[in-house]
């Protein structure tokens, strides 16, 4: 599960790499973890989400 504070901390590292200055390997390194897992718990969350359609026939009763 990712949190708030992780999300505001792939905020945080985004802006700074788009700065002069720039990230240190440690942030790039934290950064690729942080954004993985923000991609592995919205493709669970869109998978749970996915898997509650149901599709209906309106022909069938």
């Amino acid at each position: 599960m990712i949190t708030q504070e992780k999300i505001e901390r792939i905020n945080i590292l985004a802006r700074k790499a788009k700065t002069e200055e720039g990230l240190t390997e440690e942030e790039k390194a934290e950064q690729q973890v942080l954004r993985r897992e923000y991609i592995d718990a919205f493709k669970a969350n869109l998978r749970s989400q996915l898997e509650q359609i149901e599709f209906v026939d309106k022909d069938s009763k």
